[in-house]
């Protein structure tokens, strides 16, 4: 079955294609990977021929000049999800960094939008058990990735 070009697809292909620039997708992609689908409303049973897209080995489903990139409702709310994600992972990798700033900038998030995330993600800490150790990953993050 042809994929159906949306916007969520197109997001979570373009993510999907920094997950498979090194031809591997670790646990941890893969649970990113997993959280955008949901958000982004790409079904499961959609998620293989995605990576079969990726792979070269299924067409593009978007024709020349559509244009589903830019900044949408709700994609701060996304970014968000992925990046706690990410954060509460036990090893966070370069791949994933890769992923979440390829994201970041496909949506367009804006220096004031990330702001609030991080603002949000800080107030969290104090009443999660993850939150200490998701700051530390977040300082981590800010610095890789900066705006």
């Amino acid at each position: 079955m042809a994929l159906q070009p949306t916007r969520g697809l197109y997001l979570y292909l373009e993510t999907l294609r920094i997950a498979f620039d090194d031809a591997i997708v670790t646990d941890d992609e893969a649970q990113i990977l997993h959280i955008l689908a949901q958000a982004l409303g790409v079904a499961p049973a959609d998620t293989a021929e995605c990576r079969a897209v990726v792979a070269g080995e299924a067409a593009w489903p978007f024709d020349e000049g559509s244009e589903y990139g830019g900044h949408q409702m709700g994609d701060a709310t996304t970014y968000q999800s992925a990046l706690i994600a990410a954060l509460d992972d036990d090893v966070i990798s370069e791949d994933e960094w890769a992923m979440l700033d390829h994201l970041r900038r496909i949506i367009g998030l804006q220096e004031d939008q990330h702001a609030l995330i991080e603002e949000s993600i800080r107030a969290m800490s104090e009443v999660d058990e993850n939150g200490q150790r998701r700051i530390e990953r977040l300082e981590r993050y800010l610095t890789v990735c900066s705006f």
